[in-house]
Parts: C-alpha cells; structure tokens; sequence
C-alpha cells in the first residue's frame, strides 16, 4: 500500500467526524450516523485506491451506502479491503458522552476477515502483555498475567467492559480478583485500542460486542503491537449458516490476530467526534473547527496524531 494513503484516510474520518459532531447532544442517533455516512462516503471518492468494503453499514438490500461489496476510491491501485465505522458510538453522541469516533481500516486485498454482523468475545491488551492471555483462561489468570506484564499491583489494573447485562458474571469476576473496572456505555473500539496505550489508564478489555468491531479494533492493535482475540458467538442458526459460509467450521474456534487481519501491512485511522481518553471531540467556534485523529500503519509501526483546523466556509460540502 501506498504510504501517502495514511494521510487520505485521515481525510475521510474527518468528514465524518465533523458532519456527525453537530448532532451531539441532540438525541437524534439516526441523523448523526446518517451525516457520518454520507460525509465519509462522499470523501472517499477522492482517494486514489481500489477499495471493496468488506465491513460496513450492512448487506447493499439494507445501506444505500458503504454497503458490503460496494467499491470505493478513484479504481486505481492498490487494491485493498476496507472495514469503516463511519460513528462508533451512535448513542454517545447522542447523548453527548465520551469516547465516539469515526474510524477506518484498510489492508491489502483478501486480508481483511469478512467478520458477520453478529456478537464476538473479545480480549484485548496492549504490547506488554502480548502472548500472556488466552480468552479460554479464567478472567483471574488473565488479570494476574497482565498485572505482571504491565508491572502493576492487581489493584491498580484497570479492566475495561461494555456496560451490558451479559456481562455481570465478568464484572463479579474482575471484582472478586482484587482489579478495577471502567464500564463504558458504547465504544469498544475506542476501548480496545486505549488498552495500547498507558496514559489511558486501561488495561485489558473483556466481554462480548460487535464481530465487525473486532476487526476493526485488531487493525490498530496490528499497528500497535498489541493483541486481541476473538470468538463468534452466533445466536441463531442463520448466524451460524453466515459462520459456516466463511469457513468456520467450528464458528467457536479462537480467532487470533493473523486471522483477524492477515499480511505484515494494514493502515488505521480514527478521528474523535466526543471527547475520550484518547482523542479529543470536535471543536467548533462559528465557521471553523478542530478535529483530533490518529493514524497508524502497521508496517512501519508509525504513529501520528494529527490537529486539524478547518474553515468550513471553505468546505462547504465538506470536501477536506
């Protein structure tokens, strides 16, 4: 993949950060997630690549756009698979609380798992404890691994969960283990990728969400150096069909990073909508704005995060 495409993608994230941030707080998912929609598709017409959307908004009969299959970018090389959220945290914005984004993630074709739109357990950890969990273990076993690789005493660790009732039995089990628990309202994309990163406080993220997620949050951990694994979690003999038809043929087996995202090269980019522990939301102040976004790429490893003022006088269409 082309290097400058970092920078693209950031573009596209942008758009969709900025076009979904003017419904925070209103109430109205719908609107925000339909302006992100719109806004990022309209922006990746100027990319210069070969996409296909491998993960998206839904089957083409359900999204009028960044349907699954639907080819993205100017028709020119390189050729690669897309996965894009276009706002994580529909009701976060919403409600006007923290940590949603815009994100996507590229890798070259056929690296991408085409993950159903169905529930996936999850365990997710930055590089110092790469290797040290295995989503079959006891949480305790995973929590004392990574206490140790993260040179904390258990009552400093910090695990991360979606607030669900699915999950009292993990969060019992956190508790009884001595750790702590942040339980977020959505996001555990943004969640994940914070378990890469020590100035935000998370340290392991447990529980069950959002299969394309997934996949999505295992192409930046690719770029971080950190870990996740997965399993599918089919609900009905239809998911389990979609499951079989991917070539699982044990929809329960343990997907590991390589499965996730294949090949040494995959791009990520994200742009904060609300305010997170990672990026900050969008700024406004009349006809200007101000995003924060990061982009990574796994091949080199690099990480930028990227401030952009924006005269939207002179975006009318937000063409960034």
């Amino acid at each position: 993949m082309e290097r400058s495409l970092t920078l693209e993608l950031v573009r596209v994230t942008e758009a969709a950060a900025l076009a979904s941030a003017r419904w925070m707080g209103t109430g109205k998912k719908d609107e925000a997630d339909g302006a992100a929609t719109q806004a990022m598709r309209s922006e990746f017409e100027n990319i210069p690549m070969d996409g296909v959307v491998v993960i998206g908004e839904g089957e083409m009969d359900e999204a009028p756009m960044l349907y699954i299959g639907e080819k993205l970018g100017q028709g020119i090389a390189p050729f690669v698979d897309v996965a894009v959220d276009p706002l994580e945290g529909t009701n976060i914005v919403a409600n006007g609380t923290w940590n949603a984004i815009s994100v996507i993630a590229i890798a070259d074709r056929g690296n991408l798992l085409h993950a159903p739109d169905m529930y996936m357990e999850k365990i997710a950890v930055g590089p110092k404890a790469v290797g040290k969990v295995d989503i079959d273990a006891p949480i305790r076993d995973n929590l004392k691994a990574v206490a140790l690789a993260n040179g904390k005493d258990m009552s400093d660790l910090v695990a991360c969960v979606l607030d669900r009732d699915r999950h009292s039995r993990i969060i019992e089990e956190i508790r009884a283990a001595g750790a702590r628990i942040k339980l977020i309202p959505d996001g555990d994309v943004a969640a994940a990728i914070n378990t890469a990163f020590p100035d935000t406080g998370v340290d392991i993220l447990f529980g069950s969400g959002g299969a394309p997620e997934g996949v999505l949050a295992a192409v930046a951990l690719k770029c971080l150096g950190g870990e996740i694994q997965g399993k599918l979690l089919p609900q009905s003999d239809e998911e389990l069909q979609r499951c079989l038809k991917m070539g699982l043929t044990n929809p329960h087996q343990v997907l590991h990073m390589d499965q996730l995202v294949k090949g040494d090269d995959a791009i990520f980019a994200a742009t904060g909508v609300t305010d997170g522990e990672l990026l900050r939301g969008v700024r406004f102040q009349g006809m200007r704005a101000t995003t924060h976004s990061v982009v990574m790429r796994a091949k080199t490893g690099t990480i930028r995060f990227i401030e952009g003022n924006h005269r939207l006088e002179k975006k009318p269409r937000l063409v960034l």
